[in-house]
């Protein structure tokens, strides 16, 4: 029995015990995208954290690594994972030997893919637990994937992995959790449809952070100082700040879709501004209570508008995001890097008060804390230095939440000797010893009462341990976090299109990014020096495209930047027509690589987009799951859907996986998607249908010499594909030419050949599919460029 035999290693003595007739049960944990950066950066680490302090908790555990790479190339990424986990620096050495030896046996790597491979890791920890002669205490799966991730596997969990009646179940969601507040909504709808709130542990690793975790203990156990001074009348103003000095280099995609508002203030700044400025409930170990004074925060503060904010973009920027992500030279990104934003509340206790957030990346120290500024109403008349320099009221009074780097390199929490001596817990924080050449703030360490952790921990280390024990207080739930992006959606809406403030990056910023609270909002102290105005920042000039005829129907061609940008354009055109004819508009998109900067152009320069009143389709779709990168839906989610507004039900996948199968006739799935289209399309005629062209003449999933899907009734077919994956689900070309508009999107040389032979056939759609496009009552435009068209 290999988890008894791990179980009842015998150590040194002071050492392990069997657990053999003790156990309190075993945990599973198992961690999805076990070999992505976050899980070698801090998870594994983490999880051997929580098993070194654990392991003589009367729990047994077992760990299961999981992600879709397949078994053995899997198994090899994480074990080298694994063989680089390291003990804190008081664990004796042989101690730490046998404790990383036992974590490694315990561990195993799963390929968790489909169904099936849910139902199997089911069955084996069923088996284990059987053959150990052990009860289930509860299982963790903690979600180290993308969100557009989320669904689908929530759905295995709840149909094929849940533990048995009598244990636990525990799902750690790691962020963005949305992008605004329409789409975590949709987020937190579709998985309340598997998990109780309960059993769900929104992850913000700031939580975790040592001095962001005491600021309301420090609170609850100072009351006696801070009830008469935590107010407007006392208190200045509150700064929470984030300050980097890497810039976005490498992670441009990324960046582009969230900005530095959804990165950093909306999740961690917000969080330690709410155990800031929330009531203290009379229990602050009670997570209900403290959720209840963090909602009732949020529903004080005042909305906020554009003039709340300053927003700046570090000089390489554009130039990152054009290499990285392959734009064009006249891209322009409107993506703050750096923002600040002014919030007020109108509770009683702190109107008038304004706090300030401010992050941003390629500034000149990397640190971060929450300061609480006091005003000061003393007078010393005498020279400050016939004075106790360290107690002298004249003195700035204030409170800070140091959460690491910077000046101290370590979590902090520092009180100025003006104010009082804190109480601070002796098991968990320990008084600091002055350093006379440090300064925080413009003044000496010893102005401060300065305290630090009796053993500094990682922030997930905390997190998972918080998970183990179900503390659900470090956690984001969805009330908190739909209260968070309602305060902050009207803001990013405000500001898509906002003039943004260059800076140059690092300690040349200088005094360009200060900023000073003006009537109403905030704005830069400084004018922006003319050298820094980037000729890249004005829009594109216009261009002239060739227009003329390509079989028959209007032809667009250019370079593929121009192309594209017109046929965006063209296509919101076409949106904003049929919104006002008919109050919706039904776009059926093709998959492919080609659409794919099309994708990107309409989700960052097409804000007047009507995507509320948009329907978005699949022309075709390949019979792979939906989470699968060689899905067409995948595709489109990634590039367009998880930056643009459309509404969650307007959204319709082809149903290509159903009843965990994959394709399978009986299951009907053309069925239920030609019904859906009667049901929802006006005479199941889309308003636009956007095709490509394949090498061979396909178009859509309709291969030449195809059985189903050229001709007949059925609107929505199956079909062979000579590549894989060969299965597919497509429109039919008689559905497609009931649509009133159809673009066709042809890119690059190696189409050349294809475009020339298309220019000479007539209508032989056996032989090339696409030449049997041909609207009955629509029109047919054809967007090519150059080098389709010319070689």
């Amino acid at each position: 029995r290999m988890l008894g035999r791990v179980l009842c290693t015998v150590l040194f003595v002071g050492a392990l015990h069997c657990q053999a007739g003790a156990s309190q049960g075993h945990i599973s944990v198992v961690l999805l995208g076990a070999t992505g950066d976050l899980a070698k950066k801090y998870l594994w680490q983490g999880l051997f954290q929580l098993y070194m302090d654990q392991v003589s908790s009367g729990h047994s555990f077992t760990f299961h690594g999981a992600a879709l790479t397949a078994l053995e190339p899997g198994q090899r990424l994480m074990f080298d994972v694994l063989k680089d986990l390291s003990c804190p620096p008081d664990e004796a050495p042989n101690r730490c030997a046998v404790l990383k030896d036992q974590f490694l046996k315990l561990s195993q790597y799963h390929q968790l893919k489909t169904a099936e491979n849910y139902t199997a890791l089911n069955r084996e920890i069923e088996s284990l637990l059987r053959q150990e002669g052990l009860e289930e205490a509860g299982r963790i799966f903690y979600f180290s994937v993308p969100p557009f991730a989320y669904t689908e596997i929530a759905r295995h969990i709840n149909s094929s992995c849940r533990p048995p009646a009598g244990a636990w179940l525990r799902v750690v969601l790691e962020k963005p959790f949305g992008h605004d507040l329409q789409s975590a909504q949709q987020l937190a709808a579709e998985l309340t449809g598997f998990f109780r709130e309960e059993e769900m542990y929104r992850v913000d690793h700031y939580l975790g952070k040592q001095a962001v975790a005491h600021i309301l203990p420090f609170r609850d156990q100072n009351r006696q100082f801070l009830d008469p001074i935590w107010n407007r009348h006392h208190v200045e103003r509150v700064e929470i700040v984030l300050k980097e000095t890497v810039d976005a280099k490498g992670r441009t995609s990324f960046y582009e879709q969230y900005g530095v508002i959804r990165d950093v203030l909306q999740n961690h700044l917000t969080e330690a501004l709410m155990f800031l400025i929330m009531e203290l409930p009379a229990n602050v170990s009670r997570p209900e209570e403290v959720l209840q004074h963090k909602l009732q925060s949020f529903q004080s503060l005042w909305g906020l508008e554009k003039s709340s904010a300053v927003l700046g973009q570090y000089q390489a920027y554009a130039s990152q995001v054009r290499e990285e992500l392959q734009e064009a030279q006249d891209y322009v990104s409107t993506t703050p890097t750096f923002a600040g934003v002014l919030i007020h509340s109108d509770s009683l206790r702190w109107e008038g008060v304004p706090f300030l957030l401010t992050s941003g990346k390629a500034l000149d120290e990397r640190v971060g804390y929450a300061r609480v500024l006091f005003k000061n109403r003393a007078y010393c008349t005498q020279s400050e230095t016939l004075r106790d320099a360290g107690h002298s009221q004249c003195k700035a009074k204030q409170i800070i939440f140091y959460f690491g780097h910077g000046a101290l390199d370590t979590p902090a929490v520092l009180v100025s000797r003006n104010l009082f001596r804190p109480v601070m817990p002796k098991d968990s924080w320990k008084e600091a010893v002055a350093q006379s050449d440090l300064h925080v703030f413009g003044q000496p360490l010893s102005d401060y009462y300065v305290y630090s952790p009796v053993k500094e921990r990682d922030a997930y280390s905390v997190l998972i341990s918080n998970i183990y024990h179900g503390r659900k207080d470090f956690f984001i739930t969805t009330e908190n976090l739909l209260a968070s992006w309602g305060f902050w959606t009207p803001l990013l809406d405000s500001i898509s299109h906002q003039s943004l403030r260059l800076y140059p990056g690092g300690v040349e910023n200088q005094h360009l990014l200060d900023f000073e609270m003006v009537t109403g909002g905030l704005a830069f102290t400084l004018a922006e020096p003319a050298e820094l105005l980037n000729p890249t920042r004005q829009m594109p000039s216009d261009y002239r495209a060739i227009q003329s005829k390509f079989r028959q129907s209007p032809l667009v061609s250019a370079w593929p930047e121009d192309l594209i940008s017109q046929l965006a354009s063209d296509m919101e055109k076409a949106a904003s027509r049929s919104v006002a004819r008919s109050g919706q508009f039904h776009l059926a998109l093709s998959g492919g690589s080609s659409p794919v900067i099309l994708f990107q152009r309409l989700a960052r320069h097409h804000y007047a987009f009507p995507w509320k009143h948009t329907h978005i389709w699949l022309v075709d779709e390949r019979c792979v799951p939906l989470t699968d990168t060689e899905s067409n839906f995948f595709s489109l989610h990634s590039h367009l859907l998880q930056s643009v507004r459309v509404p969650y039900f307007n959204i319709h996948p082809m149903p290509v996986h159903l009843n965990q199968r994959l394709c399978v006739e009986e299951d009907r799935g053309t069925e239920l998607y030609a019904k859906d289209i009667v049901a929802l399309v006006a005479n199941a005629s889309f308003d636009l249908v956007l095709l490509g062209v394949g090498t061979d003449g396909h178009t859509a999933s309709l291969f030449p010499r195809s059985e189903n899907g050229l001709e007949g009734a059925p609107t929505v077919v199956l079909t062979e594909s000579p590549v894989k994956p060969h299965q597919r689900m497509s429109l039919s070309l008689p559905l497609i030419n009931k649509a009133r508009q159809v673009f066709v999107l042809v890119l690059g040389k190696g189409k050349h050949d294809i475009t020339t032979l298309l220019s000479r056939v007539g209508h032989e759609p056996r032989k090339w599919p696409i030449s049997g496009v041909s609207p009955s009552s629509g029109q047919l435009v054809w967007y090519v460029d150059y080098e389709a068209l010319l070689g």
